[in-house]
């Protein structure tokens, strides 16, 4: 039997501080959904906290909004913002001694999926990554 997935979304401020504040907000929602799995709550707040990031450096957006959302086997994550960098997202290899840019990397090691939707200038885009609810369940995708 399938639940029906159930979402929750809250709007950031464009400030390095709403990380944090992201991270903690997804750590009490996974709370109430009972999400147990350490991994699985670790690999949503490393995701979360790099979208996050990328929206908060990369955006001249006035407001990001997350949107969390789960169902019995997986955790969707998403982040908006006006879409107003240079580029779409993407993940760039970076050598050894560069400090920054491997965020997407690490979204992409660890969900099952990820993408961005791009809706325009000034519009909107929306970075989302979908998690398995458990690490047990990575295990096996894997």
């Amino acid at each position: 039997m399938s639940v029906a997935e159930v979402c929750v979304s809250f709007t950031l401020a464009p400030q390095p501080n709403s990380v944090a504040q992201a991270r903690r907000l997804l750590r009490a929602q996974l709370g109430v959904w009972a999400v147990r799995d350490d991994d699985a709550c670790d690999a949503a707040a490393l995701v979360l906290s790099e979208l996050v990031t990328n929206a908060v450096a990369h955006t001249t957006s006035r407001w990001i909004v997350c949107e969390l959302c789960a169902d019995s086997g997986k955790l969707r994550i998403s982040v908006s913002d006006e879409g107003c960098g240079p580029s779409v997202p993407r993940p760039v290899h970076r050598g050894a001694d560069e400090e920054h840019g491997r965020g997407l990397l690490l979204v992409d090691a660890v969900s099952s999926a990820w993408g961005v939707h791009e809706a325009g200038p000034g519009v909107g885009r929306t970075v989302w990554a979908e998690l398995r609810r458990t690490a047990a369940e990575t295990s096996r995708v894997a």
